[in-house]
């Protein structure tokens, strides 16, 4: 019965046509003598409230079903890219991109450290080590209080709003650091000359609240 049923359906069905033929079907004296008449009563109720809902669907919104389904997946897509923004994943990837690991050096040692690096090449280890010694200066200055887990993104962000002469300068050392130290990006020499500037630039800054007092 079900195999004469599907080869009477046609190969482009319409909605009706298919509730029509699955009605018929249902009506049959062997789904009638072999099903309870309440279960044929409720299959036939939930599918005419199925194509009710997809007829409403094409009808009102553009697009019709797959609009719907596109809608669905941009929401979904919303949602987790907040997440990613401002929850709890958002706290643990942060955590992980923190200028510091571990105990903090003096500036002097982290500046030592970039130097030799430099000299033997490693330049990668160079860049890594004058950033933190530019963090670790404008701490020892208390122009940036002493945060574990602080970011490259955000010692910038901080700093810069009390030395504004380089605030574009440490945002550009901010993105060195992690293209070098987390996105694994070679380092170049330039690179770390950059640095070597922006860190002499820093010492010498005034900030702004000094400045003005």
């Amino acid at each position: 019965m079900v195999t004469r049923f599907l080869s009477e359906v046609p190969v482009d069905i319409d909605r009706d046509t298919a509730r029509l033929r699955a009605a018929e079907e249902l009506a049959g004296q062997a789904y009638q003598a072999a099903k309870p008449n309440w279960l044929s009563q409720a299959f036939s109720w939930v599918l005419e409230k199925l194509f009710g809902v997809l007829e409403s669907v094409d009808s009102a919104v553009p697009g019709g079903i797959f609009a719907v389904v596109l809608l669905v997946v941009v929401v979904i897509v919303v949602v987790v890219v907040i997440r990613l923004k401002s929850g709890p994943l958002a706290a643990s990837a942060k955590s992980g991109r923190a200028v510091f690991a571990g105990q903090r050096k003096a500036s002097g040692e982290h500046r030592k450290a970039a130097e030799e690096a430099a000299s033997r090449g490693d330049f990668d280890d160079a860049v890594r080590e004058l950033f933190r010694a530019v963090v670790r200066s404008l701490e020892e200055r208390a122009l940036l209080d002493e945060k574990s887990g602080r970011t490259a993104d955000e010692a910038a962000i901080e700093a810069g709003r009390l030395l504004p002469d380089v605030a574009v300068a440490l945002r550009a050392g901010a993105r060195l650091f992690d293209d070098v130290h987390y996105g694994g990006i070679p380092a170049i020499e330039a690179g770390y000359r950059s640095l070597s500037e922006l860190d002499e630039r820093c010492r010498r800054a005034r900030p702004v609240a000094l400045a003005a007092g």
